[in-house]
């Protein structure tokens, strides 16, 4: 079962349950649209793979199966990140 992280890895941006612009990647790291599609370069700087969408845990579900509160925050140097993708094409 997902996690349902509650931030942004890269800039720490809130990011609850139904937020429409979290994503992930295959290991459930998360980050928030605008950093995932921009400085990120849709490559995910953990595991160099893609992000999907994060689906939204139906609010009925929640009490049963709640989100993670575990707030993980390791901005990307940027500058790193950048060349590793320009290595790997």
């Amino acid at each position: 079962m997902l996690e349902i992280r509650p931030n942004c890895e890269n800039c720490n941006k809130d990011l609850p349950f139904d937020a429409e612009d979290a994503v992930i990647c295959t290991f459930e790291c998360t980050y928030c649209k605008a950093c995932a599609s921009g400085i990120l370069k849709n490559v995910c700087p953990n595991c160099g793979g893609d992000f999907s969408k994060r689906p939204i845990r139906p609010k009925q579900l929640l009490k049963k199966y709640p989100v993670s509160s575990k707030r993980v925050f390791k901005p990307v140097d940027i500058v790193a990140h950048h060349r590793k993708i320009a290595e790997s094409q």
